[in-house]
């Protein structure tokens, strides 16, 4: 068995979510944003922002799951696999 410092391991972290401290690391733009232009709006969008992340995972969502979920609230649940106009219309040949 390898050891807990051992190299080999790489691998076995690369499904676990990036972190930034405690929150999804696409947090982390928001933070260089109020380092960037530090005002009360960035740093309340920050706050909002970090609220967001903290509710999902609370929820048990991930970012991009949430995101799906927001395109099937807003999409709805019937999307047909094909535009309307590119299906096959229905075609009677005549020979039956």
């Amino acid at each position: 068995m390898a050891a807990e410092g051992d190299p080999s391991w790489h691998w076995r972290n690369t499904m676990k979510p990036v972190r930034f401290f405690q929150f999804d690391a696409r947090a982390g733009f928001f933070v260089v944003l109020v380092l960037v232009h530090a005002r009360f709006w960035t740093v309340g969008l920050l706050i909002l922002v970090l609220i967001i992340f903290w509710i999902l995972e609370r929820k048990g969502l991930s970012f991009m799951a949430a995101l799906r979920a927001f395109r099937l609230w807003l999409v709805g649940k019937y999307r047909p696999a094909w535009v309307y106009t590119r299906r096959r219309k229905m075609l009677d040949t005549g020979s039956g």
